[in-house]
């Protein structure tokens, strides 16, 4: 029988799900899923000043934005110390680390001492084989790892391949404070165990902290579960990333109207590949997922790519799915409020419904749907942005005024009726369908650039579209 494959995704609560992190859980998520494991969550609060509940909520409401879920109830590392700190006890008795009575001075006479002497500072083990009888009296001590002098730790590793780390390098590192709370090394080591992962998945900057805690699991006698260290992602400067390039929080991405499958498809692809394809499923990714195909340089983001695959999100998912996850947005957003209103009726809502096709071809976010639908909830009469004011001329307002009497003389209407209306008025007008289009367009929606004008007239109906029209016609 194979063993289960329990992956876990252990942010900090730092107020938001950022991007490599999002990028992480759904490395993990998809290994996971893709094997008929699990995934657990952790939360890594142990820094009680920026752990709050309000940054654990955010936390969660990305991932689940994101449509990346987790098995069971998520795991506050904070309740563990009591575990932890018996299993710093556990160390000390078997004589796999020891009390540290070294005082802040000589801590950093040591550095100092090291920098001198162009070293990476070390602790030099002063009280590794002292006995505790010795302690000097008012000094609560830390517990250090007792790590091995001599050799080499070596982490066979699912991405980066086999990484040597001399263990002159890795000195006695401290497991508890003085205070009796334990470090982020020992922490992750025991609840990984105790939680049974068996795969741990996570950026490459803490290779270095995959051969100290090695270390601790070898002093337990307790399998080391194994590694993948993704490489991390860098903005299209090839830059650490930054704000500037995109590493804001997934709430942050909602707002800007990303649809939750790009962002996922998007995020796949950064350190990820199949092949040369660029567009897959979500049950594609989990099916083809896995380590060999993981790249060993950094990713760039890039948000133009972003953008458009966006866009083929937005072309390609399905009318009434689009007008849910649109619902979604605006209830994300300041502005959204109002819209959100207009379309708890059921007219309305099947409106908009029916405005969708024409919409989605043009916009490449919910952002830019959300400015180009304007036009179905504004109310008359409307406010022209400056390329309508300037489309609507006295002239262009007196063509209008000649083609409502047309327009509503209509018994069936729809974009088919419409356009043979407004195409024949052209002609009579001896003009060019544009000439007669533009106003239109800036009558009805009060913008320069809308969907086809004949979707536009067909979704808006007969009475709104000529009360509009009327309205700026002369």
């Amino acid at each position: 029988m194979t063993e289960s494959i329990v992956t876990r995704f252990a942010p900090s609560p730092t107020g938001f799900l950022h991007i490599g992190g999002a990028r992480t859980a759904l490395f993990n998520w998809l290994y996971a899923k893709g094997h008929g494991g699990k995934m657990l969550l952790r939360i890594e609060d142990t820094d009680r000043a920026r752990s709050t509940e309000e940054a654990v909520t955010a936390l969660l409401d990305g991932l689940t934005w994101m449509g990346i879920d987790w098995d069971g109830e998520p795991v506050s590392q904070y309740s563990r110390g009591e575990r932890h700190r018996e299993v710093a006890k556990q160390l000390v008795e078997a004589g796999q680390a020891y009390y540290c009575y070294a005082s802040q001075e000589e801590l950093d006479e040591m550095r100092e001492k090291a920098r001198a002497e162009g070293r990476p500072p070390r602790y030099d083990g002063r009280w590794r084989d002292r006995d505790p009888s010795e302690a000097p009296e008012g000094i609560s001590p830390v517990v250090r790892l007792k790590a091995p002098l001599n050799g080499e730790t070596v982490i066979e590793d699912m991405v980066q391949g086999s990484v040597t780390f001399p263990n002159k390098d890795l000195d006695d590192l401290v497991i508890l404070r003085s205070d009796g709370s334990p470090t982020y090394m020992l922490a992750v080591v025991v609840d990984d165990h105790d939680m049974g992962v068996t795969h741990i998945i996570r950026g490459d900057d803490h290779l270095t902290n995959a051969a100290r805690q090695a270390l601790i699991y070898k002093a337990m006698g307790w399998d080391t579960p194994v590694m993948a260290h993704i490489p991390l992602i860098h903005g299209p400067d090839g830059a650490k990333l930054s704000k500037r390039h995109g590493a804001l929080g997934a709430e942050t991405y909602r707002a800007m109207g990303y649809l939750p499958a790009a962002m996922r498809n998007y995020l796949a692809r950064l350190g990820w590949s199949h092949g040369d394809e660029e567009i897959f499923s979500t049950d594609q990714m989990v099916k083809w997922f896995d380590f060999d195909a993981i790249g060993r340089s950094p990713s760039r983001f890039d948000f133009q790519k972003l953008e458009n695959l966006n866009g083929h999100y937005m072309r390609s998912t399905d009318d009434e799915e689009l007008a849910e996850l649109f619902k979604e947005y605006l209830k994300a957003v300041d502005n959204g409020a109002e819209v959100l209103t207009w379309l708890e009726t059921e007219a309305n809502a099947q409106k908009f419904i029916a405005a969708l096709p024409g919409l989605k071809e043009r916009a490449k976010t919910l952002v830019e749907l959300h400015e180009s639908a304007r036009y179905l909830w504004v109310q008359r009469p409307l406010d022209l942005d400056e390329k309508a004011a300037k489309l609507l001329s006295e002239d262009a307002r007196a063509l209008l005024g000649r083609l409502a009497p047309q327009l509503e003389a209509l018994d069936i209407w729809n974009a088919e009726t419409t356009d043979a209306v407004v195409r024949a008025f052209a002609e009579k007008e001896e003009l060019k369908l544009g000439k007669v289009a533009q106003p239109l367009r800036a009558a009805l929606t009060g913008r320069g650039t809308s969907p086809g004008i004949f979707d536009v007239l067909e979704v808006l109906g007969k009475q709104e579209s000529v009360a509009r029209i009327r309205d700026v016609a002369q």
